[in-house]
Order: C-alpha cells, then structure tokens, then sequence
C-alpha cells in the first residue's frame, strides 16, 4: 500500500484527529491529511509543537486545522467526553481518528520498571485510545465513511527482552482493535485497522536504537501513502486488519 496513490482531495470536507500531532509521524500524518483536503484535530502534550504544525498546515492553503492540548497519560473519561463535545460544538462531525501518540521511556528489565512506568505507558499507548474511540462513537456512527487507525510497533509481535510495557501495552492495543473491528461489524460505514510503521525517522526510533545512523531510515513520510489508504473511502470494508508499512 506504500505504492498507493491518493486520488486528488480524497479527504476533503473530512474532519480528522490525530493524537501526537506534533512530531514524527502524527505530524507527517497531519499535514497528509490536510493536503488531501481534511480539517485536521491536532492532539499532543506540547502546544509549540503543535502550533509549529498548524502553521505549516496553514502556510500550504489548506484547511485550517484545530489545536486541543491534553496529555493522554493523565486524561480520563471527562477529559476525552469534553474534547468529543468540543469537535461537535466547533465542527458538527468527525470522520476518521488516528491513535499515533504513544510513550516509550526506554529499553530495560521488567524486574526494574516501575508500577508507575507500566501505568503511564498502559494510560498512553492502550487506554488513551480505547477512551478516545469511545467518546467519540456517536460522530463516528454518524459520519458516512468512518476510519479509525492504531500506530503500532513490530515490539507487540516479536516477544523481545527490555521492551516491557511498551511492547505489551501495544500488543493488548492491537487486541483491541480486532475486537472493536467485530463490534462494529454492524455499521458498515465504520473500520478499524492497526499500522506497523516500521523502521523509519521519528523521535521513539532514536531512543529505541540509539546505534542507529537515524538519517539513513525512511522518513515519516515515505509510508504516508498507506496511512492516506487507511483513511480515506478507497478502504472501506477493511477493518480489524495489521498493515506494515515497512517489512523489518
């Protein structure tokens, strides 16, 4: 799919959300989906960041885009009910979400990672997205051609030692996603997919192989084209499926 080519405005008039919008590939995402046309909600921790996107979105023509800060490590059902209120109150629908933010303090033994480490990265990488998703189901429900994609990591399937609560609280996300796909079988205007970004240039890469020449990756954009499938009417009917964008 990373051969895909996006029809020309394939995502106009859609509203989409991306979580981690600031950095790596939520911001690559954000600024693909808005150049096909899309309104896009920028999701992350970190306003600089996200207004550095939100003027790149801006400076391009395309659809002005929306900011909600929120740190989903520390979020809860109000939280995320308020933020699916706002989108209605400020747009009147949504049509697609993408769960990219995710959090990986770094590689060691599960004998000395903390309850505290588990838990933030269980709140961030499975949590925030079951809860998200949640809120915002009755505009998903009403849109014509709903989307939601899951960033994940090659971690959640190869069992490996020192990737603790990262690659656990991603493989239960995936977990997740299949189950929602079943769930949701009856509204055959909504998916569910899960992508597996691969080895490419992004901010958790760096802290993951620090040995790594990082700019002899893939950039985050080079795997957009599958993220753009993902989201747009061209994958309706697929759903409770794991993409790699890149075979490692």
């Amino acid at each position: 799919m990373n051969d895909y080519q996006a029809p020309h405005q394939h995502l106009q008039d859609r509203v989409i959300l991306v979580t981690g919008a600031g950095q790596g590939i939520g911001r690559a995402a954000a600024i693909a989906f808005a150049a096909q046309g899309a309104t896009v909600i920028l999701v992350g921790r970190k306003v600089k960041k996200l207004e550095a996107v939100y003027d790149e979105i801006e400076a391009a023509g395309n659809p002005q885009p929306l900011i909600f800060p929120l740190k989903l490590e520390k979020a809860g059902d109000a939280e995320y009910t308020a933020m699916a209120e706002g989108i209605y109150q400020q747009l009147g629908r949504l049509d697609g979400i993408l769960h990219n933010a995710s959090r990986f303090d770094n590689l060691c033994p599960l004998e000395i990672q903390t309850a505290e480490q588990f838990s933030a990265m269980l709140q961030t990488n499975l949590i925030a997205p079951f809860a998200l998703t949640k809120a915002c189901l009755p505009l998903l429900k009403r849109a014509a051609d709903a989307a939601v994609v899951v960033t994940s990591t090659t971690a959640a399937h190869h069992p490996a030692a020192y990737w603790g609560a990262h690659a656990i609280s991603k493989s239960a996300a995936e977990m997740l996603v299949k189950i929602w796909a079943l769930e949701m079988e009856t509204f055959p205007n909504m998916r569910i997919n899960t992508v597996i970004p691969g080895a490419v240039q992004c901010p958790q890469r760096k802290k993951s192989h620090p040995g790594e020449v990082h700019e002899s990756l893939p950039t985050a954009e080079a795997i957009m084209p599958l993220y753009l499938y993902l989201m747009g009417h061209d994958s309706a009917g697929i759903s409770g499926q794991v993409f790699e964008a890149l075979k490692v």
